[in-house]
Parts: C-alpha cells; sequence; structure tokens
C-alpha cells in the first residue's frame, strides 16, 4: 500500500527534496496535502503533478490567488492559516506528515500531527526547541513516533539503532563549521548576505543558510538532540567536521565511537524518515575517500560564534528561554537578510533578548508562544534602536 504524505512547507528546500523522493517512487508514496505560505506559483505546480487532496496557504488572499491558479482543479480542497494548518496536519488519508515549515509556525501543525495520532518527519527543529518538552511529552502519550529528517539527527538515530540505551556515553553532533570557519573575527563586521548565503557543503533556505553561518543551527540542533533523543546538554559534544562526511556519531561507554557516514545530500536523511526501518535505492554516490584524503575535526570557536554559546545557555536555562533564543534569532537574521543589522548583530540582538527575559519553567503552550511573541517585538525593538 502507498503511504500518504501531509506535506507541511512543500516549496521550500526540504519539501521539495520530500516531492523529489515521492516523484521516485511512485509505487510507495503518494501526497495527500501540500501547504505553503506564499509559493503560491510553486504551489500550483505541485498540486498539479502530485495530485494531493488538500492545499493550505497563509491566508485568505493567497488562498484566493491559488483557486485562480488552480481553477481547473476543482477536487483540490484550498484552505488557509492556522485552521487550515492544522487541517492538513491532522488529515484522515494522511498516513506521515512531514513537518518541513520553517520556524516557529511549524509547531502548532506538529501538535495537530499527534493529537490525530500522525507519524512525522521532522525537519522542523524550531518546533522541538521551543516547545521540546511538551512535544516529546504529548507524543509519548499519543503513542506517536517521531523521525527526524536533519541530516545530523538522523545520523545520531542510526547510530543509536540496535544500540543499548543505558551504554550511551556522548553524541557528537558535528558541524561543518559554515563559510566563515577560518575568517578572522575582525573581518565579522563587513559580512554581507551574499557572503554568508554560499555554503561551503550544504544547498539550503536562506535561514537556515545563516544560522549555518552563525553555528546557531548547531546551537538549535543541540536543543533539538537534548529533547529528540532525552539526553542531557551535557551529553552532547558538538565537533567541527569541514567536510559534512561524518554527519554525527555515537559514543558508548566501552570507548566504542559509532559514525553515520556520507555525501552532504539531504535526500538521504528525508528517505529515510519516510521509508523507516526501510532504505531506499537512492543511487547516491559512496563518498570518495581516497579522493578526500582526510577527514578533519576541531572544537567549535565559541569567541568567534557565540550564537552557539547563547544556545548552550538556553539549553541549559530550559523552559521558555529556548523559544525565546529562536524567536529573537529568527527576527535578527531577517534584519541582516535586510542589511538593517550587521553579521555581529545577530548574536548582539539575541543576547540583548534573552537577557531580558524572565525564564517560566515547564511552560504551557500558551507560555511558548507568548514569550515567542515578546522575543520577537523586543528583537524588533533592538534592531530599530
Amino acid at each position: 500500500m502507498k503511504k500518504h504524505l501531509s506535506i507541511l512547507g512543500s516549496t521550500g528546500s526540504i519539501g521539495r527534496n520530500v516531492l523529489n523522493i515521492v516523484a521516485m517512487f511512485p509505487d510507495r508514496f503518494a501526497v495527500a496535502a501540500l501547504t505553503a505560505k506564499d509559493n503560491i506559483a510553486l504551489l500550483a505546480e505541485q498540486v498539479r503533478r502530485f495530485h494531493p487532496e488538500m492545499a493550505v496557504v497563509y491566508d485568505a488572499d493567497r488562498a484566493e490567488a491559488l483557486r485562480k491558479l488552480l481553477s481547473d482543479q476543482p477536487d483540490v480542497r484550498i484552505a488557509f492559516g492556522d485552521e487550515g494548518y492544522r487541517s492538513a496536519a491532522g488529515l484522515e488519508a494522511a498516513h506521515m506528515v512531514v513537518g518541513a515549515m520553517m520556524g516557529a509556525a511549524g509547531l502548532k501543525p506538529t501538535l495537530a500531527a499527534i493529537d490525530a495520532g500522525k507519524p512525522i518527519a521532522l525537519a522542523n527543529k524550531e518546533t522541538l526547541v521551543m516547545a521540546g518538552e511538551l512535544v516529546m511529552g504529548r507524543a509519548a502519550e499519543k503513542g506517536v513516533d517521531i523521525l527526524p529528517v536533519d541530516s545530523e539527527h538522523s545520523a545520531i538515530f542510526q547510530c543509536l539503532s540496535g544500540q543499548r540505551r543505558s551504554d550511551l556515553q556522548k553524541i557528537l553532533l558535528t558541524a561543518s563549521g559554515g563559510p566563515f570557519l577560518d575568517r578572522a573575527a575582525d573581518e565579522f563586521p563587513h559580512i554581507r548576505p551574499e557572503d554568508a548565503l554560499k555554503h561551503p557543503n550544504w544547498e539550503m533556505g536562506r535561514k537556515i543558510t545563516i544560522d549555518s553561518a552563525t553555528l546557531m543551527n548547531k546551537g538549535l540542533e543541540v536543543i533539538e538532540a537534548r529533547w529528540l533523543f532525552d539526553v542531557s546538554r551535557a551529553d552532547i559534544e558538538v565537533v567541527v567536521h569541514p567536510q559534512s562526511i561524518v554527519h554525527s556519531m555515537v559514543s558508548y561507554r566501552d570507548g566504542s565511537v559509532i559514525a553515520q557516514l556520507g555525501v552532504p545530500d539531504m535526500k538521504g536523511a528525508i528517505a529515510y524518515a519516510l521509508s523507516w526501518p526501510e532504505r531506499l535505492p537512492l543511487g547516491q554516490p559512496v563518498p570518495d575517500f581516497p579522493g578526500l584524503g582526510a577527514l578533519t575535526f576541531r572544537a567549535p570557536d565559541l569567541n568567534r560564534f557565540p550564537c552557539l554559546g547563547l544556545a548552550f545557555e538556553a539549553c541549559d536555562a530550559g523552559g521558555t528561554l529556548p523559544a525565546v533564543l529562536n524567536a529573537a534569532n529568527e527576527i535578527a537574521v531577517g534584519a541582516f537578510l535586510n542589511r538593517k543589522i550587521v553579521f555581529p548583530g545577530i548574536p548582539d540582538t539575541v543576547r540583548a533578548v534573552m537577557g531580558q527575559h524572565t525564564v517560566i519553567q515547564h511552560p504551557t503552550l500558551s507560555d511558548i508562544l507568548e514569550a515567542d511573541q515578546w522575543a520577537r517585538a523586543q528583537a524588533e525593538d533592538y534592531v530599530n534602536r
């Protein structure tokens, strides 16, 4: 039987890769729902090609524009807004939900998918950054599997497979280091958005590419891993690995280390989440180890990349602080991309907002959403000043 997917964020980098895999294996996968924010033209193309039952966009105006583009597709139900995204996440025809929406917007639909009992292939790390305790607790109550799509978390998931959790010593989360790994700190104020968007190894969306350049992405992944694998922050070590061949590692109490390796391409991690516990014949090349010559590793520099340290701080504090970190970072990255602040202004903004926040422990969903909105307003004010 085909596995029908509800793809939340189908026009982004992850969503497009998911649809590429669906196209590669039409006998295994079909599309139940597609959602986007405002890339109406691409969404319409995807609807025509994959024939979902439902398509969702951000607001009523965009929904009307989509209806006009799909006037020849009367069977597709078009919805918008929070209610539309939640409906797509809980759609009865969907066997799995792919959480590929960008940023905080992915939280409510993910919870809706859990409440509907749908297994989730999760690429939206912000969901667990903001509300890891809440989301994982609810998933456990409902018996819902959350399968990681990030290449690093997929690697950890694979390295833990078949092993006793009691033998786990440490998760070794690898980071490429981004495009400025060896750039002098006094040059950081002169970094332009177009420089930061040139990642040396991965093709990703704009926001995550900037996060990779600041190492905030790795910090968010630390918080995600803390909840996804039920470990403490002390059990996670970040290791800079510029070649991006070792996607992550796990060490065990006997001194053994298991690593997952592959070329830097998201298709492998996505396909594994969709087909787990099977592996699909993707035709991916094996890394050219003789050509690589060496795989190198180093510790991250928290002085030049303070976003990673700020994420450590938020992870240790817990409660609502990770949601504040994430929200302030989203605003700061947007401001940098719009040339309102310089590159070091990103951690400056995040640090300033975190410093003003009173942490609420064991927050409710309402607490988390309020902290998110508060942090966005504070970050906007800081940027404007």
